[in-house]
């Protein structure tokens, strides 16, 4: 006879997953929305436009990529302390102040409404921090958090096709395109932010599992930078390169598909959607191991096969030995199994691991502003160098150094991080000769 504490163990853990589903699919469409307003300007190609001998499409990216970089560092501290009653009204009004500069975008005539492009990226680089508040912490945070990171890959072949489509078949002109394409989502995203809204708070057994979520100060950020120093550096050091590599697919893929003579403007969403449903069968996985060091060290893992499978990837595609297609998916789901832990999984299981007191998003921002300013150093480096080379050459060469060295960097951080739990373990536990010894010499020298 089933017993009534069976029962009841049963009812919550299916409200659990309940739950998990309507959030994960929460935030992945209001993320999917989001990245409307962020990337759309990207399946344009402004081929007849330069200015100071830089392509006009560079520009854009760049400019964008200020305003978003000048985000990550100003939410810092922002995402770090903000409290959870605000967040569904700062959703509204970044998005709606993105949207604005998107409409400045079409009105004013190029090259002026390239500054527009800075209004445009600086409320939306703080989307990311807020919707993820609402995942961590969880039992199912990496189920939650994988289905959210998929977005980063399904949205920008999905916003890229539907701008395609309004400039191929609607004839809408590039510079019109971003604000139709965002106007397109605003309703989807309107009603995803209220769908998280109605999320409940993590439970009790989230917070024991987990820790306790908290607004972090500035007295806590520095004692966490403090005790996980040499581990983040090594962190935010993978991260940059992933964040370039992921740049310049993200931003130049229409260029990069063109050069390798493919013109399906659904070649786009068909890659990211194989790649995204790969990514997240692999990262739904995490959530059976609930041995924290051991998901951080299987993160690491997959972390080191991604950079390998870019590597080998590429290294085959210039021998002929695969097509361009098949080089494109595959550097893809190798860049995405490295990237999307560090914006899901990876500080999640970090903090519960050391059991910090504290909240994603200030180690997550910290990691992303530094990102951003590598691959905008990078892109302006690759503008204003001695060689002019294709985006498609300059992504696979790209692909070399960091698979190599993103490699070396994850073997590193494992490294640290499982020799910092066993040390931080071996000082929590006192075993019983120790406790002996150590009330005998008392007793000694108080005799």
């Amino acid at each position: 006879m089933i017993s009534l504490v069976s029962l009841r163990t049963k009812a919550a853990g299916w409200r659990c997953a309940q739950v998990s589903i309507f959030a994960a699919l929460a935030a992945f469409c209001c993320y999917t929305s989001m990245y409307a307003f962020r990337k759309s300007f990207a399946a344009g190609v402004f081929e007849e436009s330069e200015l100071w001998g830089i392509d006009y499409k560079v520009w854009l990216v760049m400019l964008q990529m200020v305003g978003y970089m000048c985000s990550k560092f100003y939410g810092i501290r922002f995402i770090s302390e903000s409290k959870s009653q605000s967040r569904a009204k700062y959703l509204l009004v970044l998005i709606g102040i993105s949207w604005l500069g998107l409409l400045g975008f079409a009105v004013i005539p190029a090259p002026y409404n390239m500054v527009c492009l800075v209004i445009n990226g600086f409320p939306l680089g703080m989307v990311w921090g807020l919707v993820f508040s609402y995942l961590e912490g969880r039992k199912g945070t990496e189920f939650m958090g994988a289905v959210m990171s998929v977005s980063l890959i399904f949205a920008s072949g999905f916003v890229k096709t539907v701008g395609r489509t309004l400039i191929d078949v609607f004839h809408i002109s590039e510079f019109w395109m971003p604000f139709f394409t965002g106007l397109v989502f605003l309703v989807p995203f309107l009603i995803s932010v209220l769908c998280l809204e109605m999320i409940p708070p993590p439970s009790a057994e989230d917070q024991r599992l987990r820790t306790l979520r908290i607004p972090m100060n500035r007295i806590q950020r520095r004692s966490f930078m403090i005790q996980f120093l040499p581990g983040i550096i090594i962190t935010i050091f993978i991260y940059v390169m992933l964040t370039v590599l992921r740049d310049v697919r993200d931003n130049f893929e229409v260029e990069i598909w063109q050069h390798l003579h493919v013109k399906d403007n659904h070649i786009y969403t068909k890659v990211d959607a194989i790649i995204a449903v790969v990514i997240l069968a692999l990262m739904s996985l995490l959530i059976l191991v609930k041995d924290n060091l051991r998901a951080f060290s299987w993160i690491h893992v997959m972390i080191l096969i991604g950079f390998v499978t870019c590597g080998i990837a590429t290294y085959s595609f210039d021998r002929n030995m695969i097509d361009g297609v098949t080089w494109m998916t595959l550097v893809g789901l190798g860049l995405y199994m490295a990237y999307i832990p560090y914006n899901a999984i990876f500080f999640e299981r970090m903090i519960a691991n050391f059991n910090v007191k504290g909240n994603v998003g200030f180690v997550m921002y910290l990691a992303d502003s530094i990102g951003y300013l590598g691959s905008f150093s990078l892109l302006m480096l690759k503008e204003t160098g001695p060689i002019n080379i294709s985006w498609a050459i300059y992504f696979s060469q790209l692909v070399y150094i960091i698979s190599i060295l993103g490699a070396v960097c994850a073997v590193a951080s494992l490294m640290y991080f499982v020799n910092k739990t066993i040390s931080r373990r071996n000082r929590n536990t006192v075993r019983p000769s120790d406790a002996l010894d150590s009330r005998g010499q008392l007793q000694a020298s108080g005799a």
